[in-house]
């Protein structure tokens, strides 16, 4: 079975498995980051379903970032499955899609943010796992609604760095250092994350990426994964995309010329070469 992704963060995650009791708890929790891994985690020869149609588990958390109809798929064909113990008067087994927002450094610090679709039943059911190890979980709506979420979340935050790191290399261009622009931005209308919480300019911010050469982080071959499904969501929905357009060209360029698994806000060094910066306290 493959590795799943989400499994590493949940060992940094401040999990407290008192919060969730073993009568109550979801059963199988997975996480990967291509929608083909995610069909062999559940239907492949050594999948949670390979078997027969008796399963145990009577719900399982998918943390995936996939396609809101593969999500939507997946909980089909689990619904048609039914459980060797009937859970309370129901007899079939439940899937939520719960996407994260937050990566390794949420994790670590037990704030991530979980966007579920599914069942509002079994979210209020698995809500108090999802707060054992984030800051905050949102019910989004039926199945795939996560998976929805996850894709547009991740879409504004792509365009906004790419925005903040633009913005930031023509200021350094035009002789404004980043430090200045970042204190402007910061108490002006331009805040947003990845100015005050994410700064994309190694130097000027602690703890953050770019103040490890954009090691750890959100690798930008991630960013490009999720841009794709961005793409390929507004065209089956019949929604303009010119910025996730865009934003996918320049992700795949980053990851075409080796850095594909630096941080996604390598983008100001790496595409609009912008210049380290260090901080003067």
């Amino acid at each position: 079975m493959k590795i799943c992704r989400l499994r590493s963060l949940l060992s940094l995650a401040k999990f407290n498995s008192q919060t969730f009791p073993s009568t109550t708890a979801a059963r199988t929790f997975s996480s990967t980051n291509h929608h083909l891994q995610v069909i062999d985690v559940y239907t492949g020869p050594n999948g949670l379903l390979h078997g027969g149609k008796l399963i145990r588990p009577w719900l399982l958390i998918d943390s995936s970032t996939i396609d809101p109809q593969t999500s939507r798929n997946l909980s089909a064909t689990i619904s048609n499955y039914i459980l060797k113990e009937k859970k309370g008067d129901s007899e079939r087994p439940v899937k939520l899609d719960a996407p994260v927002s937050g990566s390794i450094i949420a994790a670590e610090a037990g704030t991530l943010t979980f966007m579920v679709g599914g069942s509002e039943e079994a979210f209020l059911t698995a809500k108090p796992l999802f707060l054992s190890m984030g800051k905050s979980t949102i019910y989004c709506g039926g199945e795939g609604s996560g998976s929805a979420a996850k894709i547009c979340n991740n879409l504004a935050l792509a365009v906004s760095m790419l925005g903040i790191s633009e913005a930031l290399a023509l200021g350094q261009s035009l002789g404004v250092s980043a430090t200045t622009l970042t204190n402007i931005f910061n108490c002006s209308s331009a805040r947003c994350w990845s100015s005050d919480a994410y700064n994309p300019v190694p130097g000027l911010m602690e703890g953050v990426p770019s103040s490890k050469d954009y090691n750890g982080g959100f690798a930008s071959k991630l960013m490009a994964k999720d841009l794709n499904l961005a793409v390929e969501s507004a065209k089956l929905a019949g929604c303009k995309y010119p910025l996730t357009s865009q934003a996918q060209k320049i992700y795949t360029e980053l990851c075409n010329g080796g850095h594909d698994s630096k941080d996604f806000s390598c983008a100001f060094r790496h595409f609009y070469s912008g210049m380290d910066e260090p901080h003067d306290n």
